[in-house]
Order: structure tokens, then sequence, then C-alpha cells
């Protein structure tokens, strides 16, 4: 008979009443309009309400507009992509290696996608000057992003394969993250002033530096990757009874992991490329969502999740603007606070421990 993770197990297919689904969906919507609006209104620079509302509908020629509309609007779009890329492919790495600590910068896939990025910039700076990482350059980051992350997930997936031992896996995992971290010093070492403090204050996270260029392609790259995950959605709910269950119903494995690795891989390089590392919200928010809805059933909780993400990325980004003053803190020191007390909450709770196999 086939083992399911006891942190699953009373929630998988939990009997959940509809209307309390459609409550949660519909409360979730507003306060995702809600953060998205503050994170409009919220800024350094005081703008009114009634004034941010009149730029938005057009009726006012304020000299505020600009900062409305090619800076709040794109780092709020900026937002709810990287909540949504990055709570995706933690949930979907959660699912597959059936280990509630699984996520893009426990695991070491970040680390992955930022060695890539660090390739680029400072591997290659000869070559693609500071000014000039755009048109072919932005998918060239993505690229080398999403290959990072893809090649970091595999190698996990082929020790936890091995090893069984799910604290291993996540020791493994660090480890991994620390080697990439000491080649990337190498490659800060020998690279040039101006391309180090480039990428030193990427690796800082930040939502308000796209360009209109790049958050289209941003856009682009992460309605891939969730088209990709809406596929794997049988296949997740089948795999956390386990692949010998999930085998026995018709699931390929190899083209489900496939799947799931392309998809993790492009969510997650997506984001890291443009936005830095940013931690904690792929471990944090799948669990969030659970428990809100208090099921695992992937129908349910990967839209729960997809919302979530942006909301907590959005409160994020609201209180990295420090309202009232003109600093602006790292946004990934801000979704590590927010992080963190989930993260001990499953410890404390003991579901590491019960979830071993």
């Amino acid at each position: 008979m086939t083992k399911i993770p006891s942190y699953y197990q009373t929630q998988i297919f939990a009997e959940n009443p509809v209307s309390r689904i459609y409550f949660g969906f519909i409360a979730l919507t507003v306060l995702l309009v809600i953060f998205f609006a503050l994170d409009i209104f919220s800024g350094s620079i005081g703008i009114s309400p009634a004034e941010t509302l009149n730029i938005l509908t057009g009726n006012s020629d304020s000299p505020y507009s600009a900062i409305i509309m090619k800076f709040r609007i794109p780092k709020a779009l900026t937002a709810v992509f990287a909540g949504v890329a990055l709570s995706v492919s933690g949930l979907q790495m959660q699912t597959l290696f059936r280990n509630p600590m699984a996520g893009p910068d426990v695991l070491g896939i970040s680390s992955g996608a930022s060695l890539g990025v660090a390739f680029v910039i400072l591997g290659f700076s000869s070559l693609i000057p500071a000014g000039n990482i755009s048109g072919l350059g932005n998918w060239l980051l993505i690229a080398s992003a999403c290959a990072g992350a893809g090649i970091v997930m595999i190698v996990i997936m082929l020790l936890a394969i091995r090893v069984r031992d799910i604290l291993t896996v996540l020791i493994l995992g660090i480890m991994i993250a620390g080697g990439i971290s000491s080649i990337v010093i190498i490659l800060q070492y020998f690279t040039s002033e101006t391309m180090l403090r480039a990428y030193v204050i990427w690796t800082m996270g930040s939502l308000g530096n796209l360009t209109p260029d790049q958050l289209r392609i941003l856009g682009i790259t992460i309605t891939a990757g969730l088209l990709i995950s809406l596929v794997t959605l049988k296949m997740l709910n089948a795999l956390l009874l386990g692949e010998t269950y999930a085998t026995s119903i018709g699931v390929n494995i190899r083209f489900a992991r496939g799947l799931v690795f392309l998809s993790t891989s492009i969510l997650a390089g997506s984001i890291t490329a443009f936005c830095g590392p940013i931690g904690f919200i792929g471990i944090a928010v799948p669990h969030i969502a659970r428990m809100l809805f208090r099921t695992s059933n992937h129908k349910v909780l990967l839209p729960a999740t997809i919302i979530t993400g942006a909301i907590v990325m959005l409160l994020s980004d609201i209180i990295s603007q420090l309202p009232g003053s003109d600093k602006v803190l790292p946004v990934n020191s801000v979704t590590s606070l927010l992080g963190i007390p989930v993260v001990i909450w499953v410890i404390v709770k003991g579901r590491i421990i019960k979830s071993a196999v």
C-alpha cells in the first residue's frame, strides 16, 4: 500500500464545502485588488488618491502622471508576476519532492538561476556592456537563469531519488547553494568594478527597475510557465499519493517530472533574472494557501497559491517602501521577514518529521 506523507494525509481530498471555496477565492480576489491599489497609491512622493484615480482614468495632465504610469503600475505588475511565479514553483517542488520545506531558495534552485545571471553579468561583461542588456540580452538573461535553475533542480531530484531522508536532501540543497555562491564569488573577483556594482545591487532584489520591454518579456515567460503548470494538475495530485500509485493510474512519471522541471525553471528563473533572488515566497505561500483552504488538492490549491502569492508580494513591496519616507528597503529582506514565521510554524508543528517517507 502506498504510504502518504502525513502532512498531506488529512488534507489531500478533504471535504471542503463549495461555498467555503468560493468565499475564500472571493475574499482573496478582493484583497488582491486592495493591495494592488495600495501599492499604486503609496510611495515616497505623496499623491492623493483622487489625483491618482484621475491619472488612471486619463482625466488629468498632472506632472505625477509619469510616476504612476511608468513606475508604480509596472512595479505593482512586477510584484504580482514575482509572487505568482515563485509561489507556484514552490508548490510544485513541495509536491514533487513530497517535502513541505522545498522551495526555490531552500534547495538551491534560485542559486542556480543566480549563477546563470552571474555568468551573463559578470562572466561576459566584456561582450555585453552594462548599458546594452536589452533586446536579445533580456532573453539571454532569462535563458541563462532558467538553465541554471533547471540544472540544479535535476541534480537535487537525482539526489532525492537515492537519498530518501528529507533532512539530508535539504542539507544537500544548502551545500549546493553554498558551492554556487563560491563560484559567484570567484566571478566577482575577476570582474570589473562597474559590473560588480550592478550585480551586487541585483542580488538585493528589486521590483522597480524593469523597462517596458523587460516587463513584457517577463509576462510572456510567466504565462508560459503557468500554462505548463496547469497541465500538471492531475499529475501532481497523483504524485502526492506516491509514484507507485501515480504509475498505476497511468501517469508517466518521467513526463510529469519533466513538465514540473520545465515549469519551475521558467518561473523561478525568469523572476530571478529580472528581480534578483527573492527568498521565502516559494516556501511560505503554498503553506498559507493550504491553511486557508484546508486542502492539498491542486485543482483548488494552485489558483489559491497564485492569488495568495500575488497578495504577499504586493504587501512586501508596500512595506519595503517605508511609507512616509524616501527610503526603499531591498524587497528580499521584507519577504524573508514575512516568510520566516511561516517556516518556523511548520517546523514547530512537527510537520517536517511527520512527512518523512
